[in-house]
Parts: structure tokens; sequence; C-alpha cells
């Protein structure tokens, strides 16, 4: 499954780093949002058994979104993007 999005204008456009890989996102939007936009769908793996998890709740109840950004460990759907910032997912 991928996410599509609307024409959008260059100035609502930054770049973040997901993993050491460049990836274009929206201003305004969540870093979630930008991880499923493009694609990115598995963000971690279960501490027990390893099995793929992403976003789920998109509101910050569920905690299966948590990532590493700037060097600490937040939920994805609770943070919104801004340029140059460093995203570590465990996938």
């Amino acid at each position: 499954m991928t996410a599509h999005r609307m024409a959008a204008d260059a100035a609502s456009q930054l770049t973040i780093t997901v993993d050491a890989a460049p990836l274009r996102a929206r201003a305004g939007e969540s870093v979630a949002t930008a991880l499923m936009a493009a694609d990115r769908l598995m963000l971690r793996r279960s501490p027990r058994a390893g099995a793929p998890r992403g976003a789920f709740c998109l509101m910050g109840v569920c905690q299966e979104c948590v990532v590493r950004i700037d060097g600490v460990r937040r939920q994805a759907c609770l943070v919104e993007v801004r340029d140059g910032m460093a995203v570590e997912t465990g996938a």
C-alpha cells in the first residue's frame, strides 16, 4: 500500500534523514505521515517476537510508532517534521 499526496508548493517541502538516507517531507506533517507516504511502514520490531511494528493509532496511544528522533525515543505520530531532523527506525 502506498500513500499518495496532493501536489505541494516547493516552500512546504523539506528533507529529513531516515536511517542515514534523505527523505522528502512536507512542513506540518508528522514523522509517521512522512514515513508512510514514503512507503516506510515498518518502523521497528517487537522486543520479544521480533514481529514488525508500524504506525497504528496515529494519535499517541499505542506506542507502536516509537523511533529515535535526533537521538531521543519519540512517537513518530506526535512529532512534526522539521528540516534536517534525523530519524532512526528499528527496522
